[in-house]
């Protein structure tokens, strides 16, 4: 069976950093800066992203490349007959669970947009926003009007295939991103008051850094970036053999971080210019976001609307990218392994996370009382993949690539046969952080989220 490929090196890097930059850089990573203390929190995810988050790309990336097939078909190639293979079935559930709550916060960029459109956040006090979002998302019908409409715009990427649907898709959006961000950034900044956010996000305060920061910098990285679930072994899979993976995984790495900072300064500078509490948390997007661009743009109305639709389109621009990396490997696991044509693959794909999706959006109205350890069915999902699947899988790469693959085979695979110098002079640092340090930080993350 012929197996498409993406078409250079630069679709290739656009594909996978819109695979990392999603919800995690504009919606996550804001408030967990707020929640952590500003720059000692950015510091550290700096670090965490170099020692950790690299290391396990480069694993994802190294089993993809050197087998062109998808997770299980990449442990039956290079571990055949061996228990190596059931890693191959937990990073296939694993991104479809993270796809079915996802969805549902894809589906709020949906209904914030339309907001956006119809001018609802003008004259809006912060109450009423906190109280119009906690009504619309423990609602029943709306929500799951929007995770439906959300979904069915994934299945339409992925149907069209990796060069027609995915390649493309991320080529044009990827710069419009980019684009978007900055106005917004720009925006932010020009705020009476938007000097102590900056101050907020480049002067640590290192007094304000737990164990549970830490952990949660870590955690943030590995999240941005997709790891440890399959999708970047997937698109790896799509990369011609003579890619260079270094360029590739630090060029993901570098969109990642670039466009998850200059979303701490759109976002930051306007909360502190609205005198909000940087620790916002989770309602920080769809809750302050909106009022503070309501409440700065009292002279041009008109303006502040621009701006909060700049904002939305972004935010599900963003959602789509991610999401399209998660619906891909199970879609690539079904043509692969079943046999069955992606048309089916991309519907039965598609039935499943909507369903567990419904679950997870009526958790937060009338399916609230279910609890799964003290969480909502949305929560569960979350913390499930976040703190436990997501780790594991990258544990189990690291070990994999660092321990039951030959080094003779990582190194080849790494350089190309040796053919990339530079890669093959720093091939030694790599290897190491694979082997020894990727492995125990993410144990280290992993006990800490037991504890916490």
């Amino acid at each position: 069976m012929s197996r498409e490929h993406f078409s250079s090196r630069s679709t290739a890097v656009l594909a996978m950093a819109g695979s990392a930059i999603g919800l995690g850089n504009i919606w996550r990573f804001p408030y967990m800066v707020g929640e952590n203390g500003g720059a000692a929190f950015i510091l550290v995810y700096l670090l965490a992203t170099l020692l950790l988050s690299l290391p396990i790309f480069f694993s994802e990336s190294i089993i993809g490349r050197a087998t062109h097939q998808g997770t299980i078909g990449a442990m039956k190639a290079l571990a055949p007959g061996t228990a190596w293979r059931h890693m191959g079935l937990l990073t296939v559930l694993s991104p479809l669970i993270i796809l079915s709550f996802y969805s549902v916060v894809g589906g709020w960029s949906v209904e914030y947009l339309l907001k956006s459109l119809t001018f609802d956040f003008q004259g809006a006090t912060q109450e009423d926003l906190g109280a119009a979002f906690g009504g619309f998302i423990s609602s029943t019908w709306g929500p799951l009007v929007c995770h439906t409409v959300f979904l069915s715009l994934c299945a339409l990427i992925i149907l069209a295939g990796v060069k027609k649907g995915i390649e493309q898709f991320s080529k044009y959006t990827m710069p419009l991103l980019f684009l978007l961000i900055v106005v917004i950034m720009v925006y932010s900044l020009s705020l009476p008051g938007a000097s102590e956010g900056v101050k907020y996000l480049l002067k640590p305060d290192f007094s304000r850094l737990k164990a549970s920061s830490v952990a949660a910098a870590m955690g943030q990285s590995f999240f941005s970036l997709s790891l440890g679930v399959g999708t970047i072994l997937t698109y790896s899979s799509y990369i011609r053999t003579e890619e260079n993976l270094l360029s590739s995984g630090v060029g993901t790495a570098a969109f990642d971080l670039g466009f998850a900072l200059i979303a701490g300064f759109a976002v930051m500078p306007a909360v502190f210019a609205a005198g909000i509490a940087p620790g916002a948390g989770p309602g920080l997007l769809f809750e302050t976001l909106p009022y503070i661009f309501s409440k700065m743009g009292m002279n041009l109305p008109w303006l502040s609307s621009l701006v909060a639709v700049l904002l939305f389109v972004t935010v599900l621009v963003a959602a789509l990218t991610s999401a399209i990396s998660m619906f891909e490997v199970g879609v690539t696991f079904l043509v692969e392994e079943r046999g069955v044509k992606r048309s089916r693959a991309t519907g039965l794909i598609f039935l499943g996370t909507w369903a567990l999706g419904c679950l997870c959006s009526l958790s937060f109205g009338p399916l609230d009382g279910i609890r799964l350890f003290g969480k909502n069915i949305f929560g569960f999902c979350d913390a499930l993949t976040a703190n436990f699947l997501m780790t594991f899988g990258g544990l189990l790469f690291t070990l994999f690539v660092g321990w039951k693959m030959k080094k003779e085979q990582v190194r080849d695979e790494f350089t190309c046969g040796g053919q990339l110098r530079f890669s093959a002079r720093i091939f030694p640092a790599v290897y190491f952080l694979i082997r020894w340090i990727a492995p125990a930080v993410i144990l280290l993350i992993f006990v800490t989220n037991l504890l916490l």
